[in-house]
């Protein structure tokens, strides 16, 4: 396996990204977090860090401390992540650059998160990124990721109904198979899980980072966004 496919232009109609680990890397922050909130709520810490990524902190209290899954408890303890832990954050290579070309060109994307809306915005600040006109957070849906009623809450702020032609960017299995079963294209992130468990979900591409991805051309006309997905991983059956 290698990253070194040929460039390749692919268009689509609206594309969706997940939070942290596809736009920003806030591993070491959310350890301390949960280091934290391990030892206020009784677990041991590395229980929760091993099953986290990528899922609700709701859906994780539901099974680790059913009195503490409420929304008022994790909209608190979400928002105190980026105040607390602001330093430990840093943006995934490639995300700023391509958000700004979107933003530049009126093209059509959103935020799909796991995270509350108190932790999204928080991120966002903190590292001065860019806040989208549509966003999906962990209070939009009833379940989380890898159920896809996320990903379709997304494609409907979107207006789009044609999940076939909307790109879906994230980084872990849950999210990736969120994507899938919501019937959209999906770029795999190696940024926080290893190769092996990315390709595993079977997203349509695998890439390092956004790097790898940058905005040709936006046609307001049809709507249609055409992107360039470079180096992106050759596997031995390709």
């Amino acid at each position: 396996m290698d990253f070194a496919a040929p460039p390749e232009n692919v268009t689509f109609r609206g594309l969706l990204f997940d939070m942290d680990g596809t736009i920003i890397d806030s591993t070491a922050a959310v350890e301390k977090h949960w280091h934290s909130i391990g030892k206020e709520i009784g677990v041991d810490p590395e229980v929760i860090l091993q099953t986290s990524h990528g899922r609700r902190s709701i859906d994780m209290l539901k099974v680790l401390a059913p009195d503490k899954a409420n929304w008022e408890y994790v909209r608190h303890m979400e928002g105190l992540l980026p105040k607390l832990h602001g330093d430990d954050a840093v943006e995934i290579p490639g995300a700023r650059a391509l958000l700004d070309s979107l933003i530049a060109a009126h093209a059509p994307w959103a935020i799909v998160t796991s995270g509350t809306v108190p932790l999204v915005s928080g991120w966002l600040d903190v590292l001065k990124l860019p806040h989208p006109d549509h966003l999906v957070t962990a209070e939009s849906v009833a379940n989380g990721k890898p159920d896809p009623s996320c990903y379709e809450l997304g494609l409907s702020k979107l207006g789009l109904d044609a999940k076939a032609e909307v790109l879906v960017f994230e980084d872990s299995p849950a999210g990736i198979r969120a994507g899938k079963a919501a019937g959209c294209k999906v770029l795999g992130l190696v940024t926080s899980h290893t190769v092996e468990q990315v390709m595993a979900a079977e997203p349509d591409w695998v890439v390092r980072d956004l790097i790898s991805v940058k905005m040709v051309e936006y046609n307001p006309g049809d709507g249609r966004v055409t992107l360039q997905i470079s180096d992106a991983l050759v596997t031995s059956s390709a």
